[in-house]
């Protein structure tokens, strides 16, 4: 089964902000850059998704920025460039700038451990699997060697919610409507990490940059959301992304469909959980466009840049080279 709800970026981290230019100008070709359109439209025919927006740039132009299909099937509405996705895991890119930007001003470092922010990390155990369990999952806790730290969470090394036997514990402390990520992310450390830190990488879908959203929130002072806009969407003129659509802009979403059994269906509604928490692994919507994500990919951090673009440098080179 598959989640469809496409928005297709191809982007160089190059420059703060993207102008539209013919292929040829940066050294592409109109001729082969159909191909693209050609792939998404085979993909549409084949019943596999609905529709997709298309953005490829090179040194900070865009050469190619094209919608196809429909935003939704039973209306028919055409998919459109400026149509609202949910951006789902991108979401993690834009939560890891955010934490960088503290290390870099020296509020947060890479390792610190989580229990300095979040006192409930401290003491936290690691699951281990019983021998000759069989096809059932059993398995008893060990104190973790060591605490999780800010870089695990963000290398997918802190085993935080990262598989199985983890896993099978979060329904115990599942996040109830209304709760923000003060409220939520304090009892993720009751259950047990996958593994001892720092030994292994397995991904994290959604406590880790959960998590590390909330250690945002408490060294900036600011809700999560509050502290992206100010610091990223803002600088970025990223005026189309957020956590909620907002009430004016829903029309603009393209719905979500699932491809099961060779078909295109909606997921499942899940119950209203309000509007008060701010997933930095997988909660955010917005558009694909060149004051979309593709602003956010091609956000420059190139100080010697010809272009005026100091003022939306949001951090160094060296910070993440």
């Amino acid at each position: 089964m598959r989640t469809w709800s496409c928005a297709i970026l191809a982007l160089p981290l190059a420059a703060a902000s993207l102008t539209v230019t013919k292929p040829e100008d940066v050294g592409l070709s109109s001729e082969r850059l159909q191909r693209i359109n050609q792939m998404i439209q085979r993909r549409i025919d084949a019943g596999e998704m609905a529709g997709a927006v298309t953005l490829l740039a090179r040194r900070g132009r865009v050469a190619h920025f094209e919608a196809q299909g429909v935003a939704d099937l039973e209306s028919k509405k055409p998919m459109a460039k400026d149509s609202l996705f949910r951006i789902a895991s991108m979401s993690k890119p834009i939560t890891g700038v955010a934490t960088m930007m503290l290390v870099e001003e020296g509020k947060v470092r890479l390792t610190d451990p989580v229990s300095r922010y979040i006192p409930e990390f401290r003491g936290i155990k690691v699951a281990v699997a019983q021998p000759n369990a069989g096809p059932e999952l059993k398995f008893y806790t060990v104190p973790a060697e060591r605490e999780i730290t800010v870089r695990d969470l963000l290398a997918h090394t802190s085993g935080l919610a990262s598989g199985p036997m983890g896993n099978s514990e979060l329904a115990k402390f599942a996040r109830k409507p209304n709760e923000t990520l003060a409220d939520y992310i304090p009892r993720l450390a009751a259950t047990p990490l996958e593994f001892q830190p720092g030994s292994r990488y397995l991904y994290s879908p959604g406590a880790a940059f959960d998590t590390l959203g909330r250690i945002v929130e408490i060294v900036s002072g600011m809700n999560f959301d509050q502290f992206l806009k100010q610091r990223l969407f803002g600088p970025l003129e990223m005026k189309d992304i957020f956590f909620y659509t907002p009430a004016e802009k829903k029309a603009r979403e393209a719905t979500i469909y699932q491809l099961r059994d060779h078909k295109l269906s909606k997921p499942e509604a899940r119950p209203a959980m309000g509007e008060t928490y701010f997933s930095g692994a997988g909660g955010l919507i917005g558009v694909s466009g060149p004051v979309g994500l593709g602003s956010f990919a091609n956000v420059s951090t190139d100080a010697a840049s010809n272009r005026q673009i100091a003022n939306r440098i949001l951090i160094r080179t060296s910070t993440v080279g």
